[in-house]
């Protein structure tokens, strides 16, 4: 209903790819630009896009863009810290915050952080603490929702708990409540309980105020392409050489389960785009 209105008011809808892959190959920004397509195709929406490369190339979007997508990306969340490409980031952020803040401007602009870009944007907020990991989480893992993440309507439709592709050697921990209250955000998930495990659970998601939210997985991972993708002999190898076989194998299992990664893949973004648009249609009409 919202797609018919939002074409009567305005052609396009416009969204920023921050790309965070510093031109290393992956499969996220694939997997983006093609959910992109779907959900315009999907609701007859004009969807264009423009991409930065924020790493490589310091490039950043400006304040012309509907909504953003900050993509992950591969190295340290820590190690940036000082580095050019990541101070302009955090000012690409701050000018985004202030946009939103300031009451004149009633079109705000929504952003979805993933992955590497969420552990940024925990860092930039100060509400948690990043750390690096005792050993590399990858594969395909539960994700457990807290009371907060059942209401959110980014996580509308999905299990408790809903599976997503985790990738990464750093993790989100130790919240700073008193931070979080002061900002408005809350800690939607969490990574499986390991009860023979004394460590913390990671943070996987958190709304950082009404406009921009994150997660640590990859919502945008889709099942055929990734599973296309590790039975290419080169990376079949090389994630069975960092894993083992079991590993590999399990993860072909769980991608061929159309109600984990391919549940998680046409809710989580389809969702951003569709609050985000609401948003649009609700002030400009």
């Amino acid at each position: 209903m919202f797609a018919g209105m939002y074409m009567s008011d305005k052609k396009q809808i416009h969204i920023a790819i921050l790309d965070l892959y510093e031109g290393q190959p992956n499969q996220g920004m694939r997997c983006i630009r093609e959910l992109l397509t779907q959900y315009g195709d999907a609701h007859q929406l004009n969807i264009s896009w423009d991409e930065f490369d924020v790493r490589l190339k310091n490039e950043l979007p400006d304040l012309s863009y509907d909504m953003y997508i900050s993509s992950g990306g591969p190295g340290s969340p820590l190690d940036s810290e000082g580095s050019v490409w990541e101070t302009q980031y955090f000012n690409w952020l701050a000018t985004i915050e202030a946009y939103n803040n300031a009451a004149h401007n009633p079109v705000k602009k929504s952003v979805l952080f993933i992955c590497h870009s969420f552990q940024l944007a925990c860092r930039y907020f100060k509400v948690a603490q990043v750390a690096k990991r005792r050993s590399t989480a990858f594969g395909v893992f539960p994700v457990h929702m807290l009371d907060t993440g059942r209401e959110e309507p980014v996580f509308a439709g999905l299990h408790d708990p809903f599976y997503a592709v985790d990738s990464r050697d750093y993790q989100v921990i130790q919240p700073d409540t008193k931070q979080l209250r002061k900002l408005g955000a809350s800690l939607l998930a969490i990574e499986k309980e390991r009860p023979h495990i004394p460590l913390e659970r990671a943070i996987m998601a958190i709304r950082f105020n009404e406009y921009m939210i994150g997660t640590q997985f990859h919502p945008e991972a889709d099942a055929s392409g990734m599973s296309m993708y590790l039975q290419r002999e080169d990376k079949k190898h090389t994630v069975i050489e960092s894993h083992g076989f079991e590993k590999w194998q399990s993860m072909i299992e769980q991608l061929n389960d159309p109600d984990k990664i391919g549940h998680t893949n046409s809710h989580v973004i389809p969702n951003f785009l569709h609050q985000s648009i609401e948003h649009l249609v609700t002030v400009e009409a």
